[in-house]
């Protein structure tokens, strides 16, 4: 018996966020928490194998009590995982997984990142795990994103021996350890280099012991921290965000309680210097890291003190200058990060909303796209539309935005024939043994792809020009669910699929297939299909109708 297996691409969505929500808006009590965010300059990357694997107790302390930035590398999408919610497996259910990953994260308030490494199945040991994964491949995956993030923590979840529980975890602590000095190496993956990162060292890399399966790594001796402190300006506790957080893994069955009270977290070192009382000991974590930074505390301080909840707007000005401040710093990894951060407050502040938007789920290569923009401005600040750039198309408007007054146009976009389609980056080429094939450096760790189009609006308020980029995004309000946003997806001009994924041929008896052609642009082109055969194959003319 012969069995012969077709496999197609398949273009499925998930790569984008397929549980996009309506653009958020920010309250006073939301506003004031990015003010106070605004005055640190410290970060953290915690390190795991799967979703799922991350302290959800401890990002949101991080995040929204610390402050800092915040971000969770997992070295797989969890694609050998069960499936309490579906029947999809394998690479499906690391896209489910990545999402709910990502819900996650809106919820503690953290960065999402991923290596290529691919989630297998169990298994044993670290070096069956590492072997399979191609080490030196993954381990330049942590190493890239570490000179990007440029962490000052490093945080690994599992120990690199048996008490990790199995090769994944124990794997996940050593690609953890060697990146904390690889990453500061100049000559180890000297090739990233040219795209723009640099060596990086992190201050130390601590490993964030537990209790939990029978294993009790932690011990009174090692730096311990309560996370379950309340946040007032959320009306919730770590725990309680972390119990939200922690259940958006629902394809696992993760569904955890809001914890309330005292929850203590235990560290110890495994590389750079042990902290004894925080873990941020001896890391500038203030504006004092960044030369000519203590002019711009000092201003945020004024703006924190001043700052009116019931008209945020009267902030604007104050922000308009610290803005201005800090773009007149040389570029960096801070400067431009706290760059985009004042200018979401300052958009918050100013009630801005803006989208791009299609009434069209779908487009095809070669199709045309109708786009519709959108501004409204609630609060009373000085604002005007200057232009719109949709497609590399600059369109110039110079309309001034009244307050709630509703500015709005539409413009078609000609999508080009060789428009990439809607696959998930990991999935252009064929996987390998233990990874995905990524030939693109810069793709690699994110979470997901970029929105395939995007509209740039030029906004001045209080006399600055800011750059405010939204992506374009399919809109419908749904009858049982009202207002939803979905990503747009882009389809091939041209598909062509099997009707059954599998035929078996039984003492090589000749069998009968369907194969199913459509066009998913509409036109009036006569098509031609010619079918080429492995030499393997023999095969006899096709019907075609």
């Amino acid at each position: 018996m012969k069995k012969i297996a077709l496999f197609l691409l398949i273009v499925i969505n998930f790569s984008q966020s397929v549980f996009t929500q309506t653009p958020p808006t920010s309250s006073s009590a939301d506003i004031l928490l990015q003010l106070k965010k605004l005055k640190v300059l410290g970060s953290v990357l915690y390190i795991a194998a799967h979703p799922d694997d991350e302290n959800n107790g401890l990002l949101p302390f991080f995040a929204k009590e610390k402050l800092y930035r915040t971000a969770y590398l997992s070295l797989t999408r969890g694609d050998g995982g069960q499936n309490l919610i579906g029947s999809e497996q394998g690479i499906e259910l690391g896209m489910i997984r990545t999402q709910e990953l990502l819900a996650a994260r809106r919820i503690d308030g953290s960065e999402q990142y991923f290596t290529t490494a691919y989630e297998f199945g169990f298994c044993k040991n670290a070096t069956e795990a590492l072997r399979i994964w191609d080490k030196e491949k993954i381990l330049s995956d942590v190493v890239w994103v570490i000179r990007q993030y440029q962490p000052d923590i490093i945080i690994a979840r599992f120990p690199p021996d048996a008490r990790a529980g199995h090769g994944h975890h124990a794997a996940s602590s050593i690609l953890a350890s060697e990146a904390f000095v690889a990453a500061a190496d100049p000559n180890k993956f000297p090739e990233q280099f040219k795209f723009g990162v640099k060596p990086w060292q992190a201050k130390r890399i601590v490993w964030n012991t537990f209790n939990f399966g029978g294993t009790n790594t932690t011990n009174e001796d090692q730096l311990k921290i309560d996370v379950g402190g309340f946040n007032p300006l959320l009306g919730k506790s770590y725990g309680e965000l972390g119990g939200e957080a922690r259940s958006m893994h629902k394809s696992q069955g993760e569904g955890r309680p809001r914890r309330r009270g005292q929850v203590f977290e235990y560290f110890t070192t495994t590389g750079g210097v042990a902290p004894k009382n925080d873990l941020m000991d001896n890391v500038t974590i203030g504006w004092q890291r960044l030369e000519g930074g203590s002019t711009i505390e000092a201003m945020i301080t004024t703006i924190i003190t001043a700052f009116n909840y019931e008209k945020p707007e009267l902030s604007v000005p104050s922000l308009v200058k610290a803005y201005q401040t800090i773009k007149a710093l040389p570029q960096g990894i801070w400067r431009n990060k706290k760059l985009q951060e004042v200018q979401d407050i300052i958009e918050a502040c100013s009630g801005l909303f803006v989208d791009a938007t299609t009434s069209q789920a779908s487009i095809s290569q070669g199709d045309v796209l109708r786009v519709t923009g959108f501004v409204n401005k609630r609060n009373a600040v000085t604002a005007s539309l200057q232009s719109i750039n949709i497609a590399g198309i600059d369109s110039m408007v110079n309309v001034a935005i009244g307050s709630n007054q509703n500015i709005q146009f539409t413009k078609n976009i000609n999508v080009s024939s060789n428009q990439k389609i809607s696959q998930p980056y990991w999935l252009v080429y064929t996987q390998l043994p233990g990874s995905f094939d990524v030939r693109d450096q810069t793709l690699i760790g994110k979470a997901e792809n970029d929105a395939a189009f995007e509209v740039i609006f030029t906004i001045v308020i209080e006399g600055e020009k800011f750059t405010v980029k939204r992506p374009v995004l399919y809109k419908v309000v749904d009858p049982a669910k009202g207002e939803l946003y979905q990503p747009l997806v882009i389809l091939p001009k041209m598909e062509l699929n099997y009707a059954k994924d599998n035929i078996v041929s039984l003492n090589g008896k000749p069998v009968q297939t369907e194969i199913q052609f459509k066009s998913n642009i509409k036109d009036s082109t006569l098509y031609t299909v010619q079918q080429q055969y492995s030499n393997n194959w023999k095969y006899s003319a096709a019907n075609i109708s």
